[in-house]
């Protein structure tokens, strides 16, 4: 591998690293928001879960998404996302 080549590499990983970095930082934000709805709901008697929101989610990520993830790859990530949100205490 030459030189200039490994040193392309190196840059687009520190790129990855610095998304990587922020994908973390968003994802405990998005919890954060997500056990404040659970007390208001348990709070107020409402269900904990909502199969019509969790649908509302998987038709508006997949209505931004732009590629190069297939949508059913970004949905499969984000049931992912979903089962550890609810698995929050």
């Amino acid at each position: 591998m030459s030189e200039e080549a490994k040193s392309k590499i190196d840059e687009l990983r520190k790129k990855i690293d610095s998304i990587d970095c922020q994908l973390v930082e968003k994802l405990n934000a998005r919890a954060e928001l997500a056990l404040e709805i659970r007390a208001l709901k348990s709070d107020n008697g409402l269900p904990l879960y909502d199969p019509g929101r969790e649908e509302e989610i998987f038709q508006k990520i997949t209505s931004v998404n732009n590629g190069p993830l297939y949508d059913d790859d970004l949905r499969g990530i984000y049931e992912i996302i979903l089962h550890a949100m609810k698995s929050l205490d």
